[in-house]
């Protein structure tokens, strides 16, 4: 019996070592970054046209916060912004263009929930703006307030949570409302101001640029109630855990950033900095670039490529910009909002 019991450990051991001979013959999975590199650029998805968060102007050039986002992450990879292709892409088309391999990253404006990550096998790479879906209202229907909105009729795209949420909205509050549902936000936009509806809604993000499109922005009026949590982030396949961790990283160095006052005008001397969370940024100590298949210093390319956190809301939404949107929740945890990012350690 012993004997036999020695013989079936022996057994197990080779069976073991086999196995680890195999596994390392086996050439390494090629996942996204290594088509990312030998392609030279990150493919990255964006919506068709939202004032601030992705525009092209009449010479072909994009802008706007979630543009920024891509371009920090080919700044992380590349040390160069540039090395982006952005692809348009409505509501509708979003998640199958990630999920088929059309883009290599989803930074469209798109809500975080259960049923995106588990139904579709996609990964939400962190929370880049906390939004929430509002109201616009035509100024002549005289409402202050989402509740004196009963039996109105409301625009909305279809495919979007905004759909679901407003319908929940009215069947909680015991109202009733018309919906005209269109295939895309410039649709609906049409309709609010073709007088199809006398409501449009949308995360009020978008519902201030939205505005901004119509004919008499001074004609509509959004409403301060806010009826869901929106948090909206950039989105990565599932089945790529290291691609998605460097989007994450991305995202949270971009905070860490702004919180270690490290920003685009004097991300050049982080590296001779005395501060030891600094240094670990810059990628002169502790090495963290290698665990993400990247150079040390990615952190520090993302920034210099567009900036900090800060740097991008102020510039593509904030208060000086044309949309004018106070920061609100997406301040730093400690300056009283809830954006808040693990230390690069």
């Amino acid at each position: 019996m012993l004997d036999m019991a020695k013989a079936l450990i022996r057994a197990a051991f080779a069976g073991t070592a086999t196995a680890l001979l195999c596994a390392i013959a086996l050439p390494a999975f090629a996942g996204t970054l290594e088509s990312v590199n030998q392609r030279g650029v990150v493919q990255c998805g964006v919506s068709e046209g939202l004032y601030g968060f992705s525009e092209r102007n009449s010479q072909g050039e994009w802008s706007g916060f979630d543009v920024d986002f891509c371009r920090a992450v080919a700044g992380a990879i590349f040390d160069d912004p540039s090395k982006v292709t952005f692809v348009p892409l409505s509501a509708s088309e979003r998640f199958d263009a990630l999920r088929t391999s059309r883009v290599d990253l989803l930074s469209r404006n798109s809500t975080w929930t259960l049923e995106r990550e588990a139904g579709l096998d996609l990964a939400f790479a962190g929370i880049t703006y906390h939004d929430g879906q509002g109201f616009m209202v035509i100024r002549d229907l005289n409402v202050t307030s989402a509740l004196e909105l009963d039996r109105a009729r409301v625009c909305v795209e279809s495919g979007t949570t905004s759909q679901l949420n407003v319908a929940d909205f009215f069947a909680a509050n015991s109202m009733t409302f018309e919906e005209r549902a269109f295939p895309s936000g410039a649709a609906a936009l049409e309709a609010f101001q073709s007088d199809h509806c006398n409501v449009l809604t949308r995360d009020q993000s978008a519902l201030y640029a939205e505005r901004l499109k119509l004919a008499r922005p001074a004609d509509a009026v959004i409403l301060p109630d806010i009826i869901s949590k929106e948090p909206l982030g950039p989105v990565t396949r599932a089945d790529d855990f290291r691609w998605f961790n460097i989007v994450k990283w991305v995202n949270f160095a971009l905070v860490n950033a702004e919180e270690l006052g490290i920003s685009s005008a004097n991300a050049g001397e982080a590296a001779g900095s005395n501060r030891p969370d600094v240094r670990r940024f810059a990628g002169v100590e502790g090495g963290f670039g290698k665990l993400l298949g990247l150079e040390d210093a990615w952190a520090l390319r993302a920034v210099g490529a567009v900036g900090n956190y800060s740097e991008i809301y102020e510039r593509n939404l904030g208060v000086k910009s044309r949309l004018g949107i106070p920061r609100g929740l997406n301040q730093l945890w400690n300056m009283g909002g809830v954006l808040y990012a693990p230390p690069l350690r």
